[in-house]
């Protein structure tokens, strides 16, 4: 390379210092395995990827194998340091060699710069960490109890966070540490449903927390395509696929809906068109229309404030979910805000389980004088119209989950969804679908999780095809008796016996019962 002015010099070191694209791209190098030093020249993806750490504070990166991105974050980390006085960063992994090669890569990644670029030399050089004199440091540490707990850090990397072992008891301890404007990267492949890195990435996707989504399929990769897929992949099982490759959470196969169903489930999400209510939880994506028919099913939180109170609205012509509830709200408001958004969707039928709270919610609904609330016969799933059920003693209002109709209505839910027959769009139902696992031959929420989502969704799926489908076929099977049913202008035969208006004394009748008496006398003659 040419020799640089001076002014030329400190142009590029303001620019790198305010791009760590261009910083990355124009003066890092990395070690390759086969081909030793090289310029690090990063892909589009990558690219995004700096912008977003950037642009976030914290961010969760859901990734496949073999996307340089512990390379790209290295070169992040170096120039974080080089750059910034004081920084404090720490690499947490399941083992101590792990975190030390990310150490190790932005170490190579700084002492490789030009002489002129190093603005900070490194003062400090151990195998697990290093200091530059601008006050800036790095090291990595193993999984502990009290790793992090004492520093204040600036950036908390952690890699494959999906395998660390007591993670979530980890970041109850090293969150604090950032209270002062740290950020966070987690990185990892998927390592199934139920741990920390798999929570914070669905929580980020429905905007719960506060870390930004970045999902990295191996299709990103400009230089592979399906030969190269089919290659790798060849001697591997579905699972391991699925985790290392696929970005795929439910690879453990523990979850009730089958993997690729969820999967499938994956891809129509979307964000609603409103959210609205006092707490901004009622979801809303299609808005009432006059020409369909709607159902809204209800699931009472149990008070003791670890579940929710939640409600689909679902179109019953499209079997579309068109509207979401999940909140924590005093049963009262709860039965007011059903009767409000049963009145928005067309006085449509409202389902509550009526476990627990839920026959309170019900009592305040039907006192409020609305007329399409679900009713069953005692003990069983029955449907009852509710002016009718009103003069029974027999019947109660809602629906009962118990442990008969808990196993039927659950696989309803499944065959719903594995026959393509609704259409979620809520990211917090999928996310509950994707921890709803089978536990000793029982379906249910992982520990920790909920299935509130799940199981009033199930109702709905049950009363669609019980209380509705059934009113189509009995209005289908009138339509047809009635189509039956014609006039005509022929006038009866009342000479044959039987036939209304036959008279016994008409002698063309006797002579008829004469002539089949004869022959009935030599029927032999016949069979001979």
């Amino acid at each position: 390379m040419y020799k640089l002015t001076k002014q030329q010099i400190q142009d590029e070191i303001l620019k790198c210092g305010k791009n760590p694209v261009y910083f990355i791209n124009t003066y890092c190098r990395i070690s390759h395995p086969q081909r030793g030093p090289i310029p690090f020249r990063m892909y589009p993806f990558q690219e995004d990827v700096i912008k977003d750490f950037q642009d976030h504070r914290f961010s969760v990166i859901l990734k496949a194998r073999q996307l340089g991105l512990s390379t790209v974050v290295a070169g992040y980390v170096a120039w974080l340091m080089l750059f910034h006085r004081d920084k404090n960063v720490l690499v947490l992994a399941t083992k101590l060699l792990s975190a030390s090669n990310l150490v190790k890569k932005v170490k190579y990644i700084i002492k490789s710069v030009p002489p002129w670029l190093m603005i900070a030399s490194v003062e400090i050089d151990n195998r697990n960490s290093f200091e530059l004199s601008n006050g800036s440091q790095i090291k990595s540490s193993a999984t502990s109890a009290d790793a992090g707990r004492s520093e204040a850090l600036s950036l908390l990397v952690l890699d494959e966070a999906a395998f660390i072992e007591g993670m979530q008891e980890l970041w109850t301890g090293l969150y604090p540490t950032m209270a002062t404007g740290g950020r966070c990267i987690a990185i990892s492949t998927p390592n199934g449903v139920g741990n920390w890195f798999h929570q914070t990435y669905i929580d980020s996707e429905a905007d719960i927390n506060e870390f930004h989504p970045i999902k990295l399929f191996w299709t990103v990769h400009p230089d592979r395509d399906q030969i190269w897929f089919d290659k790798e992949t060849k001697n591997l099982s579905k699972r391991e696929i699925a985790q290392e490759y696929e970005c795929s959470f439910n690879a453990s196969g523990e979850t009730v809906i089958d993997s690729n169903d969820l999967d499938f489930l994956s891809q129509s999400y979307e964000e609603p068109k409103m959210r609205i209510g006092f707490d901004r939880n009622l979801w809303i994506w299609k808005e009432y229309y006059e020409k369909c028919k709607y159902l809204l099913v209800a699931d009472v939180a149990r008070g003791d404030g670890k579940d929710y109170s939640v409600f689909h609205v679902i179109n019953l012509d499209t079997m579309e979910q068109v509207a979401e509830y999940q909140g924590k709200i005093n049963t009262d408001g709860f039965a007011s805000l059903i009767f409000n958004t049963g009145k928005q969707y067309g006085n449509c039928m409202i389902v509550v389980e009526n476990n627990n709270l839920g026959y309170s919610v019900l009592e305040k609904i039907i006192s409020m004088g609305y007329k399409n609330v679900y009713y069953s016969t005692k003990n069983s799933t029955e449907y009852v119209e509710q002016y009718i059920a009103e003069g029974m003693s027999n019947t109660i209002p809602g629906f009962t989950t118990s442990h008969k109709s808990r196993p039927l209505i659950l696989a309803k839910l499944e065959e719903f969804i594995r026959s393509r027959s609704i259409k979620l769009k809520s990211v917090r139902s999928y996310n509950e679908l994707t921890t709803f696992v089978w536990h000793n031959g029982r379906p249910q929420a992982m520990q920790g999780y909920n299935d509130d989502l799940v199981l009033s969704l199930s109702i709905g799926c049950w009363v669609k095809d019980t209380v509705f489908q059934n009113a189509t076929k009995d209005v289908e099977y009138q339509k047809a008796l009635l189509t039956g049913i014609g006039k005509t202008g022929k006038l009866l035969d009342t000479s044959i016996p039987g036939m209304i208006g036959h008279q016994r004394n008409n002698k063309l009748t006797d002579q008829l019962l004469q002539q089949r008496e004869t022959q009935k006398n030599f029927m032999w003659i016949f069979k001979g």
